[in-house]
């Protein structure tokens, strides 16, 4: 699924005003499917997609560590075992947030959101789901 021929790297203006303006405060965990490009643009020309994108996540752990955020598990993949043969994604990550609202006030801030040009620098497409905690995991 692609909008207007692009690769989807981040969420549509209704997704997003629909994040915005949920009411719910419960903790969640952001499942991030990651497919790097071969090389990086813009900010990071001349690194891969994933040396980019690794700058992206070290230089965003002051902001996700002030909105309460934590990386539960970054997996590369390896090979598919139901699905296509060759992998989807080059990564999954997820991530805990205190609520929607630590969520985006990590994204809206202006700090942050320099940051992010080296994650759109690294990222070929990407999903970011929204999921609460299953299985009575603690928050």
């Amino acid at each position: 699924m692609q909008r207007k021929g692009l690769p989807l790297i981040d969420p549509t203006p209704e997704q997003f005003k629909a994040l915005v303006e949920s009411d719910d405060d419960s903790p969640i965990v952001m499942v991030n499917l990651v497919r790097f490009r071969d090389q990086a643009i813009g900010i990071d020309e001349g690194m891969t997609g994933a040396e980019a994108y690794a700058t992206y996540g070290k230089n965003i752990a002051p902001y996700l560590a002030e909105a309460g955020g934590e990386a539960l598990i970054a997996t590369n993949s390896v090979e598919s075992v139901i699905g296509p043969d060759e992998p989807e994604w080059d990564m999954v990550l997820l991530v805990r947030y205190p609520s929607r609202k630590a969520f985006i006030g990590m994204i809206t801030n202006p700090g942050y959101q320099k940051e992010h040009e080296h994650r759109a620098a690294g990222v070929e497409e990407a999903r970011l789901i929204l999921s609460d905690l299953a299985f009575g995991g603690a928050a």
